[in-house]
């Protein structure tokens, strides 16, 4: 009984002394999205994760709605240790390496974001970006893709034919240079300026989001046009950490961490695609008219976007590289010849 009593006495202390050495790494990790953002509240799943599967040794402290620094400085605060990680995108870095457009918004490339994550899983695409990432002193852990992005208009937006001479807010840089291609006429803004913007008539449309976030901003209660499923846009946000940092992780630590972040991604795309189509049935019963582009309009935009995709390929070494990858392995999924 002695016996037995030292054994449970000695459990006991175990378990008690557990706490005292189990949070032995904390990453600081900054996010451009707000707490109650539905990516804001899946990123708080997403940590949750990573401190259960490792049963408390990994903290995350994670900032949210960029409030370390601006979110286009995200990257340059976790080479220079300020953060460790950053949860916000490549798309933002272009200004550091033209070829971060291509792991940001390829623009007018895959389909589906099931199709664009087979690139960075399974056709080579890992390896190509993370030659970028390294470069830079950082690692890229993974993707999570919303999915296709919405156009929203006051007026039909039917086919490429429609964009002609099409006044609307588009972000900087690549997209602005494939709709110029088109015929339209795009107009790079912040994104507050929308909807002054938009009741003023200055623009007849935007590029803001997919279509269940503009229907939250409220887009849809100034324009009564848009497309969808979307076709034109599909931006990729990041996790990438200080490779120094990363590389000082244990495997078990990186494993779960990278396990832990593609569960987020795919259940991101998920919850999206779900949200898209129940937003979809509720503007058509509100009047607002959906247009899906035919395959032939499809084909004539991605024409357009090769054309800016050649471009920016010769801007760096790196840009090429990314865009060759990408080219061949849409190639075989029959999205380009």
């Amino acid at each position: 009984m002695k016996l037995v009593s030292i054994l449970k006495t000695a459990a006991m202390a175990s378990v008690v002394a557990v706490p005292a050495f189990a949070q032995d790494v904390t990453l600081r990790m900054q996010t451009h999205y707000a707490t109650e953002h539905p990516t804001g509240q899946m990123l708080a799943t997403f940590i949750d994760d990573v401190q259960t599967m490792s049963d408390g040794a990994i903290a995350i402290e994670m900032f949210y709605s960029s409030s370390v620094v601006a979110t286009t400085e995200t990257f340059d605060a976790a080479i220079n240790g300020i953060v460790d990680c950053d949860a916000t995108g490549g798309a933002y870095q272009t200004g550091k390496n033209p070829a971060f457009q291509f792991v940001g918004d390829i623009m007018g490339g895959y389909e589906t974001p099931w199709q664009q994550y087979s690139w960075l899983y399974h056709g080579g695409g890992y390896d190509a970006a993370q030659e970028l990432y390294n470069a830079n002193d950082m690692q890229l852990i993974g993707w999570s893709i919303y999915g296709q992005e919405s156009l929203s208009s006051s007026k039909p937006l039917n086919g490429f034919e429609d964009i002609k001479g099409w006044k609307f807010r588009s972000p900087p840089g690549m997209e602005t240079e494939i709709f110029e291609e088109l015929g339209a006429s795009p107009i790079v803004m912040d994104f507050t300026e929308i909807f002054t913007a938009l009741e003023t008539g200055i623009i007849d449309g935007a590029d803001a989001s997919g279509l269940a976030n503009n229907v939250g901003l409220g887009l849809y209660d100034i324009v009564k046009h848009a497309t969808y499923p979307g076709f034109h846009s599909m931006p990729s946000d990041h996790l990438a950490c200080n490779k120094a940092v990363w590389d000082g992780l244990s495997d078990a630590h990186r494993r779960i961490i990278d396990t832990a972040w593609q569960k987020l991604s795919f259940q991101i795309a998920l919850a999206n695609e779900k949200a898209n189509a129940e937003a979809a049935a509720a503007l058509v019963e509100q009047g607002v008219t959906l247009y899906d582009w035919s395959p032939e309009d499809r084909a004539e935009f991605r024409r357009a976007a090769q054309v800016a995709w050649e471009d920016w390929g010769t801007r760096s070494p790196e840009a090429g590289a990314i865009l060759a990858s990408h080219k061949e392995y849409m190639t075989k999924l029959g999205l380009i010849e």
